[in-house]
């Protein structure tokens, strides 16, 4: 069988189980994405208590927290809705990847692969290895979840 150099049948990504072992369970990490999300778009202030965080790592962090998320969201129910979505937001943290390669965590840069099956992975690998730097970008003072907001 001859592979596609552009598909992605070829990246090593590391499998979903093994790429999100240590992620947090999807309602404390959509919490906690949505939380992020809001600190980005000025609609909640960021908490001081931490040290300053680096903007650009923190933006890619939460694409790739957002992306990854959609993508286990997607692996939990393969509905096309959620499909997409988790297409859509592996896009725009490949976007990202390709305008800062220096934020790059994993093996395969992300003009490895074109076509959206394999983005997903990109993202997987990309989980996998962000967790495995310690999380680089991400504030140190994680926002609990109170019952209010569940």
């Amino acid at each position: 069988m001859e592979v596609s150099p552009n598909s992605g049948e070829d990246m090593a990504a590391p499998p979903p189980h093994e790429a999100y072992a240590d992620a947090p369970d999807l309602r404390r990490e959509m919490h906690q994405v949505l939380a992020l999300g809001a600190e980005r778009d000025g609609r909640r202030a960021r908490s001081v208590t931490g040290p300053p965080v680096d903007a650009l790592a923190a933006e890619r962090a939460w694409l790739l927290r957002r992306a990854a998320l959609m993508d286990r969201m997607a692996l939990d129910d393969p509905g096309p809705g959620l499909v997409a979505a988790a297409a859509q937001t592996a896009e725009q943290l490949v976007l990202h990847d390709r305008r800062h390669p220096d934020l790059v965590a994993g093996p395969h840069h992300p003009d490895a692969i074109t076509l959206a099956p394999s983005r997903r992975l990109y993202v997987r690998q990309e989980y996998a290895a962000w967790t495995a730097a310690g999380r680089p970008g991400t504030r140190t003072d994680p926002t609990p979840i109170r019952k209010k907001d569940i």
